[in-house]
């Protein structure tokens, strides 16, 4: 015989505390634990926010702790590696708990850095891709350091039109066009 586990609303997740550190994204009403990133993952982002200073104040970057509230069978709350706002969604969260809820504007633009295995994957490319398309989000990037490549997904008519990139091949992006990145320099900030 099983146990039906409690499926938790939006205002059950935001309220909820255990006492511990531990970061959970929230799926379909469920609780999921979110392990620690590795180093070279932490790396790669840290790095991606470096260039994207170049461009934009600090402002309007997040990294690891900003939630983003998307709709799935039941409500999603996910914790993106890195997010870009715009001016508008900075304004509605000044001085609000650090989460993106639907009634705000969407980012202008998330990142991921895949983690090893099949779970993280299908996070990554399937789920996420869907629910950052049906939140209108006008690029996603999704680094895999383990197949050596960028996956650019970029917003057209509500589905995302993907580019894959590799090796030394410029990487163009719609929202930082004047970005001069390849994978390679990506990934070489993930090594150590």
């Amino acid at each position: 015989m099983t146990t039906a586990v409690k499926k938790l609303t939006l205002e059950e997740y935001l309220a909820y505390d255990n006492g511990t550190d531990t970061k959970y994204e929230l799926v379909d009403g469920e609780l999921v634990e979110m392990p620690p990133e590795s180093d070279r993952n932490n790396l790669i982002s840290l790095y991606l926010l470096s260039q994207f200073l170049r461009f934009i104040p600090i402002q309007l970057i997040r990294h690891k702790d900003t939630e983003l509230v998307v709709i799935g069978n039941r409500t999603r709350v996910r914790l993106p590696d890195l997010m870009i706002l715009t001016q508008e969604l900075l304004e509605a969260i000044a001085g609000k708990r650090a989460t993106i809820t639907p009634d705000m504007p969407s980012p202008a633009m998330v990142v991921e850095v895949v983690s090893p295995g099949k779970m993280n994957e299908d996070r990554d490319y399937r789920y996420k891709r869907s629910e950052y398309a049906a939140r209108g989000i006008p690029e996603y990037w999704i680094i895999d350091a383990h197949k050596a490549r960028i996956t650019l997904l970029t917003l057209v008519d509500g589905l995302y039109e993907e580019s894959v990139f590799q090796g030394t091949e410029p990487i163009q992006s719609v929202i930082f066009p004047m970005l001069d990145l390849t994978v390679d320099l990506v990934l070489a900030a993930g090594q150590v």
